[in-house]
């Protein structure tokens, strides 16, 4: 890099950088960065995207591959378990090799995504420009962003609004924390842009929904669960359940099931703000379905124009590549 950035470009990359350590709860720190220093620092707005891009992306990916270490894990106990009982052997999941090897993979992982941020906000400190192992490069070519001398354009606006309106829906998946990210969105930069208020706005909306799914279908499992605590405790003896016990067994388990189907149904609901996050960046107007026409009637608009995705060369004439 032969601009170097000023001390401010370098406070806010280094605190969007360093966000990501408050795993989902920083993540408003690079839209407000980005905010305050659109227009004002390429350096800064583009440190601050990649930040943002990283705690909604680097999240999912880091939460999916804990979710392979962990059923990996669990394959193997089972197949090593069964070959143990078939041979009349002692086996103990909880020691040898294979815990071992879990155990090094949870905290490699952690590790790992802990070490980025950090290793991220070091370079900014020091002036240098950092990307993220493939994420970054690609990043850079996405918005147009050269730190070269003689280089005066500004990222690619409608490319900066369809980063910042897509990681608000890949969010969906971090749970509660998630919604801070277009709700900040829509704040901050809801007046300035039409289109990222609507996608705030229905994202908002949406993950809004799937919260409430999620915390529903745990308090119904809860009050099946101490319904029966409370019916078999008042029965003395929970082997001869009196008719209560038995209803309240009942209840049990149908809010149980009711909870289990809710529970299998929301990581449906995950992929579909993952794939919403992708159209938006491939520069579709992405609708969820009912909740984005719900959106849409209720946002003021003299034309649905407004709500469209940005056009390239609204912010840049010419895209470049690194």
């Amino acid at each position: 890099m032969n601009t170097s950035p000023t001390t401010e470009e370098r406070i806010w990359a280094v605190l969007a950088h360093l966000s990501a350590l408050a795993f989902g709860m920083g993540i408003l720190l690079p839209i407000i960065g980005w905010s305050e220093q659109r227009r004002k620092s390429k350096y800064a707005s583009f440190q601050c995207l990649q930040a943002l891009g990283y705690q909604s992306i680097g999240y999912t990916a880091w939460l999916l591959s804990y979710l392979i270490v962990l059923i990996g894990a669990l394959a193997v106990i089972v197949v090593m378990s069964y070959w143990a009982e078939k041979n009349q052997e002692p086996f103990d999941p909880l020691a040898g090799p294979t815990m071992v090897l879990v155990l090094v993979a949870a905290f490699g992982f952690l590790a790992l995504y802990i070490l980025l941020p950090i290793i991220a906000a070091i370079a900014c400190a020091l002036g240098r420009d950092f990307r993220y192992p493939i994420m970054g490069h690609r990043l850079a070519k996405y918005l147009g962003y050269q730190q070269v001398d003689g280089d005066s354009e500004w990222l690619i606006e409608a490319h900066e609004e369809r980063w910042v309106a897509g990681m608000g829906h890949f969010t969906v998946i971090i749970f509660l924390w998630g919604l801070i990210a277009p709700v900040t969105t829509w704040i901050l930069q809801g007046r300035r842009s039409a289109y990222l208020k609507f996608q705030s706005v229905q994202t908002s909306v949406y993950q809004s929904v799937v919260n409430v799914l999620f915390l529903g279908a745990s308090f119904i499992y809860f009050i099946g669960f101490f319904a029966l605590i409370a019916t078999t405790g008042l029965a003395g003896n929970a082997g001869n359940m009196s008719s209560l016990g038995l209803f309240s067994f009942a209840i049990f388990i149908i809010f149980s099931l009711i909870a289990f189907v809710v529970f299998l149904a929301i990581p449906l609901f995950h992929i579909l703000g993952q794939w919403a996050g992708y159209r938006v960046l491939k520069g579709d107007s992405y609708h969820y379905p009912l909740v984005g026409k719900l959106v849409e009637k209720r946002i003021p608009n003299k034309t649905n124009t407004a709500l469209q995705p940005p056009s390239s060369a609204a912010g840049k004439t010419e895209e470049k590549t690194i």
